[in-house]
């Protein structure tokens, strides 16, 4: 039982060394494309919900002041 966590503990720490001697090179590409993904969708979403949400606004304001 002890000699198999000394293996796993040894493992784990070679492991953990060679994580931090590579270069952190971070995912950009990764990043911006879920940027432009994101606000490509907004966009269509505001294309859509616009005229919606512009005479929910309209019909709210009318309500409340009269006709």
């Amino acid at each position: 039982m002890i000699r198999r966590f000394v293996t796993a503990s040894a493992v784990l720490s070679q492991r953990v060394r060679r994580w931090r001697e590579e270069p952190e090179r971070g995912d950009v590409p990764g990043w911006v494309l879920i940027t432009i993904m994101t606000a490509g969708l907004v966009a269509a979403l505001w294309l859509v919900a616009e005229p919606l949400l512009t005479g929910l606004f309209t019909n709210a304001v009318s309500a409340v002041t009269g006709p």
